[in-house]
């Protein structure tokens, strides 16, 4: 058995392209599209529009160059910042939003998004309309006091993460240290989204096993109780993937408030 230590998201080297491949493309082995996919999308447009989540600015902090998820945020907010960790991810979600060859194919996620009443050519609208809205793609360090250095960004009305803190995270110190940095680029009264997973301690993306924080749904109540957050919307989907790629139990979304 392999006894080395996993490699971490933000330290290590980090292959986007093949992360998107292995957990959110349309190939008929990727196994985790009610997981990945549709759990996130369904969830996030009834997040939105029943919380009357909504406003000028969105910062998302991400996993690799996923955007399957802000395709919702495009309907309630005009301005989408998207934070990355690294120059691969940056370039990996560039060649999308610019419509360059080579850019990831995301065309499989449009029936996801689609309502009973929708037809195929609004969900082509919500393409463009999602490309128009991410105005600023910008490189984050968490070592530093302002994340963005030196770019000050302006004051979120939402934060959104999806499938990043547990794995940029060490241990439960670490991840709500982690949640405390995200949270302050909010709003008086902004709202925080986490997707995540649990029960996770690995995944793996081509050869390289990464690290994973392990937590569960009690923990993540209570580290945003703890940090002054009011929890609006909580929901919980058992694993429904068969795949050894990587270990997690069930999928989370959780929506959180401070009060101005």
């Amino acid at each position: 058995m392999d006894s080395s230590p996993h490699k971490l998201y933000h330290v290590h080297d980090f292959d986007t392209r093949q992360c998107l491949e292995h957990y959110f493309s349309d190939k008929p082995d990727m196994a985790f599209g009610d997981d990945t996919l549709k759990f996130a999308i369904e969830n996030l447009r009834e997040v939105f529009a029943v919380g009357h989540i909504n406003g000028d600015i969105l910062i998302d902090l991400s996993l690799g160059s996923v955007i399957h998820h802000l395709y919702s945020a495009s309907e309630f907010f005009k301005n989408i910042i998207v934070l990355k960790v690294n120059n691969r991810c940056i370039m990996e979600l560039k060649r999308w939003v610019d419509e360059r060859t080579g850019a990831f194919y995301w065309g499989h996620i449009l029936p996801l998004l689609q309502k009973k009443e929708e037809n195929s050519d609004q969900c082509q609208d919500q393409e463009a309309k999602l490309r128009s809205a991410i105005q600023h793609v910008v490189k984050y360090d968490l070592e530093k006091e302002n994340m963005t250095e030196p770019i000050v960004l302006p004051p979120a009305d939402c934060v959104i993460s999806n499938c990043l803190l547990a794995i940029i995270s060490k241990d439960q110190d670490d991840y709500i240290e982690n949640m405390r940095k995200f949270s302050r680029l909010l709003k008086p009264g902004g709202h925080l989204i986490i997707i995540g997973t649990l029960g996770a301690t690995h995944y793996t993306v081509g050869k390289d096993k990464f690290h994973v924080f392990t937590y569960d749904e009690d923990f993540i109540r209570k580290a945003l109780v703890g940090e002054g957050f009011i929890i609006d919307y909580c929901k919980v989907q058992e694993r429904t993937a068969v795949s050894d790629l990587i270990d997690y139990k069930a999928v989370i979304i959780i929506a959180a408030h401070k009060e101005k």
